[in-house]
């Protein structure tokens, strides 16, 4: 039988076994696994040696984490999964989600940084620091699982509290990044702890006096409701979407409301909509990620957009493209300028890029002007060489 310290202990090695790991596999029929720079790698670990992990020692790590935390070991029973956030001794914090599959339980934990990164460390784009500003109105955060998102909105949320003399309430599942008060007033609230669903968290967030309120995500109707009716009346709020790109994001929020709605919603998202930023992390030349961002500003060409839809010649895609005074930008723009700057491979922009078409002939020119600055080949240099 496992002790605490024996399990922080396994934790501890697997999350520092060597740089860039961002999350700690503990599987059934697995042997120890960690990510790093987004690629999986099994680990053995000499003081626990195991080929492949069992269901009870799976299961005794899990419960052990979960000792102090009935009512997550009910939803675990109840809905097959649990979140929640976990400590080594020296502080180190996870993001922890523990899953049923196939009557075994397994775990996957996120390391999360003990430093909140600032908008300039984190090399975001300078619009960020506008976005910061804003004083009332909802701005999305999109992307995938595992996109960075929580720590853009965190690198926002510490340019607020660096600045603004404003109180910050956040409801999170769960709670990563600490911060601690510097111009702002900040409570951190987290799911299952401290309140019971986003939609209930925010409802009761309205009563608590915020200028600023940070939605860990949005995943339903309700939670999107009261999101708006805050904006509305004034408060500036943060929120994350598992879309991507402004488009995708749009309509999966008008697609929370029935069709007798839509034009209701329209009118009530073109009003409080601020930013839809997009977040991806790609694999960087020489190793590590490197971030790549679409970003709409709801200006007058969007905000007319939203209220009557997409149509051909008037899309999201081409107010990013033509926005660049605003802010705004395309996956595809900042793709081109991550190959053309050495960043990213050719095969990983191209891969990515929303108009094939157009990447494709940024990045042949691209080629073609580097192939020009190319010194040319001394002939009686090589010629030499070859004698």
């Amino acid at each position: 039988m496992l002790t605490e310290a024996e399990i922080k202990d396994i934790i501890a090695k697997l999350a520092f076994h060597e740089p860039g790991i961002s999350d700690v596999f503990i599987l059934s029929g697995y042997p120890f696994q960690i990510m790093v720079y987004g690629r999986m790698k099994n680990v053995f670990l000499s003081d626990y040696p195991v080929e492949k992990l069992t269901p009870f020692q799976v299961e005794e790590i899990a419960f052990s984490m979960l000792r102090d935390k009935p009512h997550l070991f009910r939803k675990l029973l109840k809905d097959g999964y649990a979140d929640f956030s976990f400590f080594l001794d020296d502080e180190t914090r996870f993001r922890v989600n523990v899953f049923s599959r196939q009557k075994t339980y397994n775990i996957v934990m996120r390391k999360l940084e003990s430093k909140i990164k600032t908008i300039e460390e984190l090399n975001l784009p300078k619009v960020f620091y506008k976005i910061a500003k804003e004083k009332y109105g909802i701005v999305l955060v999109t992307g995938a699982t595992g996109q960075g998102k929580t720590t853009t909105l965190a690198a926002i949320l510490h340019e607020i509290n660096k600045n603004e003399a404003v109180h910050i309430l956040t409801l999170e599942d769960p709670v990563e990044y600490i911060h601690k008060p510097i111009k702002a007033t900040i409570n951190q609230r987290e799911l299952g702890t401290d309140f019971s669903s986003f939609a209930e968290g925010l409802r009761a967030a309205l009563r608590e006096a915020p200028h600023v309120i940070l939605v860990g995500e949005i995943r339903d109707r309700e939670t999107m409701d009261i999101a708006l009716t805050a904006a509305e009346t004034g408060h500036l709020v943060f929120s994350t979407l598992h879309t991507i790109g402004a488009s995708q994001t749009i309509n999966r929020i008008i697609g929370f409301y029935s069709k007798e709605e839509e034009s209701q919603i329209r009118q009530r998202l073109a009003s409080a909509l601020r930013w839809v930023i997009g977040q991806k992390l790609l694999p960087k030349v020489g190793g590590g990620r490197v971030a790549v961002f679409d970003i709409l500003y709801n200006n007058l060409r969007a905000r007319e957009i939203i209220l009557s839809g997409e149509s051909e010649g008037r899309t999201f895609y081409d107010v990013m493209t033509q926005g660049g005074p605003f802010g705004m930008q395309t996956f595809d723009q900042n793709l081109i300028e991550l190959y053309k700057q050495g960043l990213i491979e050719e095969d990983m922009a191209y891969y990515h890029s929303i108009r094939k078409d157009i990447v494709g002939r940024q990045i042949e020119l691209i080629k073609k002007e580097r192939s020009r600055e190319e010194p040319p080949i001394n002939l009686e240099i090589v010629g030499k060489g070859v004698k």
